[in-house]
């Protein structure tokens, strides 16, 4: 982990995901993130920015910054056409798609979803260490929200 600041990672999204994970582990892993909470914030992400190119008008951006509990990442679309109604539909249990979002939400200790500018921002929160479930959400097994 790295000793000094650690400034805030801007990339775009573009259609090389891997590059995107890649930086994103990179920046999670110097703030703190390890093992588990660290595999699933890549496999949010991904889901997150994945959405943005097949739904959210093929362009955005990802913003990833360290707080003291740990790592937010917000995902940003230019479409600005994802609602809540999005983020908590319950998937299909019989189809093959439509689990983006439902992963995302299960993974993360908090997601926050707003439309500053008319753009969606999809804010992902991974703190260092698992804390208490939140009564409204349903337990992972990893012990996160």
């Amino acid at each position: 982990m790295s000793t000094g600041e650690l400034l805030p990672l801007h990339c775009e999204i573009t259609r090389d995901l891997g590059a995107l994970r890649t930086r994103v582990r990179d920046y999670a892993a110097d703030a703190g993130l390890s093992g588990t909470r660290l595999d699933d914030l890549i496999v949010a992400v991904n889901e997150a920015a994945a959405n943005v190119l097949e739904h959210g008008g093929g362009a955005g951006g990802v913003l990833a910054r360290r707080d003291a509990e740990g790592v937010w990442v917000e995902v940003v679309d230019t479409a600005g056409t994802l609602t809540a109604e999005h983020l908590h539909r319950r998937p299909n249990p019989l189809g093959r798609r439509g689990y983006g979002l439902w992963l995302v939400r299960r993974l993360c200790d908090q997601v926050l979803l707003d439309h500053p500018g008319g753009r969606s921002r999809l804010r992902l929160h991974m703190r260092s260490r698992p804390g208490p479930v939140r009564p409204d959400e349903p337990t992972s097994p990893n012990g996160s929200g």
